[in-house]
């Protein structure tokens, strides 16, 4: 049996800068909890969603657009790094858009989201989609003040994800596991992928979606409570 490969974590009160970011993350929990009595004072139905980049994030909003947007006034806020890319693309589908770009940081948060809320006119909006930066660590710890958090995540990223990247699919009400139309060819087992990140987190919802055909889509409509 060969050796265990030994692991490094940090002591309690080891990481650097650990009482600037427990401030930074207080701050934000308390500008996400005005931006969500704003919404419902407006009775915006809002949901983030989050996941690594290729996930499919965009495509699914785009599909719940196409599914949607005759029922409900949307909008969607799109983050990225740079550029308005996926916005265009989601204004394409019919929504509202706004792009939020961090610059360098790896995820939206709750004061970037006050920003823009502040742009639109909020009694035209009846649903919000919330594209965060593609990533799966960093947005986990920074709630925007939505109704729901969406992780999606796709057969293409191995079978591990759920237990290499717990936190995010822990703080997430709906996993999305999209691309199962290529699970065969990626050599991925969707059941297994599925207990794993019920294992994580045994109370999320989990939903298989092919974005590319639109199956699953209107289960995901559903859960959120839009149809």
């Amino acid at each position: 049996m060969p050796d265990e490969i030994e692991v490094i974590v940090p002591d309690k009160g080891e990481v650097f800068d650990i009482e600037l970011e427990e401030d930074l993350l207080e701050a934000n929990r308390k500008i996400a909890e005005e931006n969500k009595q704003l919404l419902e004072k407006h009775r915006i139905r809002a949901i983030d969603v989050m996941g690594s980049v290729g996930s499919g994030k965009t495509t699914l909003i785009e599909r719940l657009i196409g599914l949607l947007k005759d029922k409900y006034r949307i909008a969607v806020f799109g983050g990225d790094v740079t550029t308005t890319i996926d916005a265009e693309r989601l204004k394409r589908s019919g929504a509202k858009t706004l792009q939020i770009n961090t610059g360098k940081e790896c995820h939206l948060d709750a004061n970037l989201v006050r920003k823009a809320l502040s742009k639109i006119d909020l009694n035209d909006i009846d649903v919000l989609f919330i594209e965060n930066v593609g990533n799966l660590i960093c947005p986990a710890e920074f709630p925007l003040g939505t109704d729901s958090r969406v992780v999606v995540i796709s057969v293409t990223e191995g079978p591990y994800t759920p237990l290499k990247h717990p936190y995010i699919f822990m703080e997430a009400d709906v996993a999305v596991i999209n691309k199962i139309d290529l699970a065969g060819t990626m050599d991925v087992d969707v059941d297994e992928l599925e207990a794993k990140i019920k294992k994580v987190s045994p109370d999320i919802v989990v939903i298989r979606t092919s974005c590319k055909t639109g199956e699953g889509i209107e289960k995901v409509a559903k859960v959120l409570g839009l149809l």
